[in-house]
């Protein structure tokens, strides 16, 4: 089963991160990562930009609207996201656990079961 794990923190907090803060969690997180790596079960990681950063596209009463920013205003931000293959939950929970104690000041990991979609194909 693929698992999309999502990372949601206080961008504030982050982003006052010094340098030396920073590239110690990237490390930290690193090293848990490695082992999934290493037995071919960790896809894809991304490291998003900033809210501040981000557009979007809203279709609401038949017009559509783009705007600067996140879609709303949250205590949490979506931060990055991992992509794994795990045997069961149990296992994807265990991997939570593992980049929660690498980056202790993590707000929250939503840990949530993906449906594989091929393009032009159905869902497996």
């Amino acid at each position: 089963m693929l698992y999309a794990v999502l990372c949601y923190n206080d961008e504030s907090v982050t982003s006052a991160w010094s340098k030396e803060e920073d590239d110690r969690v990237m490390r930290d997180l690193t090293a848990v990562q490695s082992k999934y790596v290493e037995t071919g079960k960790l896809g894809p990681v991304a490291r998003l930009l900033p809210t501040t950063a981000a557009t979007t596209l809203r279709h609401a009463t038949g017009e559509t609207i783009v705007i600067d920013g996140p879609f709303a205003e949250t205590k949490e931000q979506l931060l990055g996201f991992y992509l794994i293959d795990c045997e069961s939950l149990d296992e994807a929970l265990a991997f939570a656990r593992d980049l929660s104690t690498a980056n202790p000041s993590a707000g929250s990991y939503e840990i949530r079961p993906l449906a594989h979609y091929e393009p032009g194909g159905l869902p497996s």
